[in-house]
């Protein structure tokens, strides 16, 4: 399988970043398959994908971590995308409680009665619950509650997918959830938006550091970096994202 950062950015952008998509594709799907899987779905998404060369239309199922506009805020422009594209391919949402109202709201605050506009495609959503595995198509997503202020439930995702186990912690301060949800991962694409100051419901590189012997992953990377990370990168002594980054499993 192949995991591609369509955008490893904050929600302000720092550093020109993408914001918050990491793109699930089976190398081995000769192109009759169900299709691909998106974690998170930032703002910037559409734009990113296409500058990645991904196809939107082969998107069949996306997973979100938490309901803040830099990871989900590109779903409204991934349908509106695939209405004008003609997509047929259904398009599955799932993501906390509230996923599809919140969505729809943001949707026909862009565009007004978009949300009702008639489509070519099934267009439907699914509520993720702490701690159940739930099928997403080719997926296994068991979502773990983190540490993060987002008007619902926020989640850490561990994806099974083509084999592997994809572990992501959402935006989150530290909390020992994410032993449990790195434990045994293929990769771990986990938030380092603090360099040494500390923000509420984001995690620092001293503490990542301290923590990072009981995170039992094969690989960590660090994603959703603020300006004051990337200003000390040369610093860093762990793996770092970018944007358009291609991990083959």
């Amino acid at each position: 399988m192949k995991l591609r950062f369509v955008g490893c950015g904050d929600a302000f952008g720092s550093g020109g970043r993408f914001h918050t998509c990491l793109h699930l594709e089976d190398t081995t799907d000769s192109g009759d398959g169900p299709g691909s899987v998106l974690i998170d779905c930032g703002a910037t998404t559409l734009v990113a994908l296409k500058k990645w060369g991904v196809d939107p239309a082969t998107i069949g199922w996306v997973a979100l971590s938490h309901l803040h506009g830099d990871h989900f805020g590109g779903v409204p422009w991934l349908i509106l995308d695939g209405r004008f594209s003609e997509r047929r391919q259904p398009l599955v949402v799932a993501g906390p409680p509230g996923v599809e109202s919140r969505i729809r709201d943001t949707y026909e605050a862009l565009y007004p009665a978009a949300p009702d506009a008639e489509l070519a495609f099934e267009l439907s959503y699914e509520e993720l619950t702490a701690g159940r595995r739930q099928e997403l198509g080719p997926a296994v997503v068991t979502p773990i509650e983190v540490l993060h202020q987002s008007g619902e439930p926020s989640f850490g995702l561990r994806v099974e997918f083509g084999g592997q186990v994809i572990a992501y912690s959402g935006d989150t301060e530290w909390t020992d959830s994410l032993i449990e949800l790195a434990s045994g991962a293929d990769v771990f694409v986990c938030e380092c938006n603090c360099w040494r100051e500390q923000i509420p419901g984001h995690l620092s590189y001293p503490v990542l550091l301290e923590r990072q012997a009981q995170l039992d992953c094969r690989r960590l990377i660090l994603t959703h970096l603020g300006p004051r990370m990337l200003a000390h990168r040369n610093e860093v002594a762990l793996e770092v994202a970018v944007d358009g980054m291609v991990v083959e499993l």
